[in-house]
């Protein structure tokens, strides 16, 4: 099952500002879960989209190809000079569907895990959680392309889209959410994903666009939720619940605890720097009016 891709040319973007000067190259994953913070925003003056699994945007954004990435956050605790966009965030406050630990086997059992290639946030929460359980199994990298399920491990991470159809598959094994536990843990929910900029770019002439872009996924979730069950057999309801409830997409406050939360339990583990301590951009009216209510 394939990512599903939103058809953004169907909405009107209206009242835009004529394009910046300088385009700026933006990555966001392909999963559905992300559609309700870049909806439209290949339509924006200014603005040029990409769209790439998770670890293959963090290495354009390494190497400069891209300025700024819906990334896996713990990518700003391994690079100095990253900052971030305030508040908006792909996460989950307790369990969600698209994310998830299939075990066949006990997890205090666990021998080995196979890990999702796409991943780097979902790998690192995982990792945090079952350290914090004296549980360390031997972790196993499945080469790109290939089934983390077919790697002959006691059991698999899964992520993004195909995570929702597996965990309804009646032949899959028990599955254990990691941001269920971490939420447990902390108190806190998990930040998946951030707008990481990289150092060095200037992204106050594109502000609004991100925001307008939450604005429309906001409004949008209904067709979403249609398109989601439509294209994968899902029932509606399933949908309904990863969107709008499942997920969050704007933490406040919540977001820069969230992010030192992590940075503190991964750097204790090897999983990256303590010292980096990367900002928010500092933004007046970021966040477009009606917009908060539907952040969950």
């Amino acid at each position: 099952m394939g990512p599903l891709h939103f058809n953004a040319k169907l909405i009107h973007v209206s009242d835009t500002p004529s394009a910046p000067t300088k385009r700026l190259r933006v990555g966001t994953v392909p999963y559905l879960v992300a559609r309700p913070l870049d909806l439209g925003l290949e339509n924006e003056p200014g603005i040029e989209l990409t769209r790439a699994v998770p670890a293959e945007l963090v290495a354009s954004l390494r190497s400069g190809e891209l300025d700024v990435a819906l990334v896996s956050s713990i990518e700003l605790f391994r690079q100095p000079g990253y900052s971030y966009l305030p508040d908006l965030a792909v996460a989950a406050f307790g369990h969600i569907s698209s994310v998830l630990l299939f075990h066949h086997c006990p997890l205090k059992e666990l021998r080995s895990v196979a890990l999702d290639p796409a991943s780097r946030a979902a790998r690192a929460l995982l990792q945090i959680v079952l350290n914090e359980r004296g549980i360390n199994p031997e972790w196993v990298d499945v080469p790109s392309g290939e089934d983390p399920r077919e790697a002959g491990c006691d059991g698999w991470l899964r992520i993004g889209d195909i995570a929702l159809k597996e965990c309804v598959d009646p032949t899959t094994p028990e599955a254990f959410c990691p941001s269920a536990a971490w939420r447990d843990l902390t108190g806190l929910p998990f930040p998946y994903a951030v707008w990481i900029v990289r150092q060095g770019v200037d992204i106050t002439p594109h502000l609004d666009a991100f925001s307008r872009a939450r604005s429309r996924g906001a409004s949008s979730i209904t067709q979403l939720v249609e398109m989601g069950a439509k294209a994968w057999g899902l029932a509606p309801e399933f949908v309904h619940t990863y969107l709008a409830q499942e997920s969050r997409y704007q933490l406040g406050a919540e977001l820069p605890l969230a992010l030192r939360e992590l940075r503190d339990r991964a750097a204790k583990i090897g999983l990256c720097e303590l010292g980096h301590d990367p900002s928010p951009i500092e933004a007046r009216n970021m966040l477009p009016n009606g917009a908060q209510e539907m952040s969950k």
